[in-house]
C-alpha cells in the first residue's frame, strides 16, 4: 500500500474515532436523570477501586474497572448501533450492573444480603423481556409494521427471549463452577435428600433421608447443620424468577401492543427505538466533520 493511502486511512480512522467520542459525550448527556445516575455511580466505582487497591485485593479491583467500563455500555450501544434507550431502561441498566458487581461481587451482597441473587435475576427477567420485544420492532425495516403483528406473537418473542437469555446465563455459571472451580451457583443446605441412587436393590426405587443434621467428609464436620446440595436448587430458582419477571413484562407488553402503542404502560417505559435524526449523535458528528 502507497503510503499516501496509508495517511488516508489513518486520519479516516483518526476521524472516526473523534466522532465517536464527540457522539458518546452527547449521549452521556443527553437525559439529566441517566447521566446524574451514570455520575454517581462511577464516582463510587473509583473510589472503591482506589480503597481495594489500598487493601491489596486485586480480585475486587478487577471488578471494579470491569464495572467502570459496564457503565459505559448503554451509551456506546445507543451511539454505534443508533438505538434509542429511555432513560428508564437506561437507568435500571446501570443500577443493575452495580448492584451486580459492586454490590454483589465487591460488597459480598451475593452472601450477606438475603435474597440479593433473586431480585437481581428476577430484575434480569424482566430487562431481558424488554429487549425481546424491543428486538421485533428494532429489526423491522417498516415499523409501522410492527403492529400488524399479533400482540401475543409479541410477548411470546419477548418471553422466550428472556428465558433463554436466563438459561445461557445459568449454562455460564455451571461452566464457570466446573471448569474454574468457582462458586456462581451458590450451595444450599437442605435437611433432606430423595435419591434411587441409595436403592440397594437397584430398581429405581426413591430411598429417602430426612432429619438431616450433619455431614462428615473424611471424618471431619462440616458443621452446616444439614446436606449441602450443590447449586441444583440456586439454579431452579434463578430460573424461576427470571420466568417471573418475564411474564410481568410480558403481559404488559401484550398490552401496550394490542393498544398499537397508544395506551402507555410499563412495557412503553422500558422498549428502546431507533433513534431519529435529532438523537443521533454519531451521524451528526460525521456531518459537522467530513472528510
Amino acid at each position: 500500500m502507497k503510503k499516501p493511502e496509508k495517511e488516508a486511512q489513518k486520519r479516516k480512522k483518526e476521524r472516526e474515532k473523534r466522532n465517536f467520542r464527540q457522539a458518546m459525550e452527547k449521549e452521556l448527556r443527553e437525559h439529566k436523570s441517566s447521566f446524574i445516575v451514570f455520575y454517581i455511580l462511577r464516582a463510587v466505582v473509583i473510589v472503591v477501586f482506589i480503597r481495594q487497591i489500598m487493601r491489596g485485593s486485586y480480585e475486587s479491583a478487577f471488578f471494579c474497572a470491569l464495572t467502570y467500563l459496564l457503565l459505559y455500555v448503554p451509551s456506546w450501544i445507543q451511539v454505534k448501533l443508533h438505538i434509542e434507550l429511555p432513560p428508564a431502561l437506561e437507568i435500571t441498566i446501570l443500577c443493575f450492573i452495580f448492584a451486580a458487581e459492586i454490590l454483589g461481587e465487591v460488597n459480598a451482597f451475593y452472601v450477606v444480603v438475603p435474597h440479593w441473587d433473586t431480585m437481581l435475576h428476577t430484575l434480569n427477567g424482566f430487562l431481558a423481556a424488554a429487549v425481546g420485544f424491543s428486538l421485533v420492532i428494532l429489526l423491522n425495516d417498516d415499523e409501522r409494521l410492527t403492529f400488524d403483528l399479533s400482540p401475543f406473537f409479541l410477548a411470546l418473542v419477548a418471553f422466550c427471549f428472556s428465558m433463554t437469555i436466563g438459561i445461557l446465563w445459568e449454562f455460564f455459571e455451571f461452566s464457570m463452577d466446573w471448569f474454574f472451580h468457582t462458586d456462581m451457583q451458590k450451595d444450599t443446605i437442605i435437611h433432606a435428600i430423595y435419591s434411587v441412587e441409595l436403592d440397594p436393590t437397584r430398581s429405581n426405587h426413591v430411598i429417602a433421608v430426612r432429619g438431616i443434621r450433619d455431614v462428615a467428609v473424611n471424618g471431619e464436620s462440616l458443621g452446616l447443620n444439614g446436606y449441602l446440595d450443590i447449586g441444583l436448587i440456586d439454579t431452579m430458582k434463578d430460573l424461576f424468577v427470571n420466568f417471573l419477571g418475564a411474564v410481568v413484562f410480558s403481559v404488559t407488553g401484550f398490552f401496550y401492543a394490542a393498544s398499537k402503542g397508544r395506551r402507555k404502560t410499563r412495557a412503553q417505559n422500558f422498549v428502546p427505538s431507533k433513534k431519529k435524526a435529532g438523537q443521533d449523535y454519531l451521524l451528526q458528528a460525521e456531518e459537522e466533520n467530513p472528510e
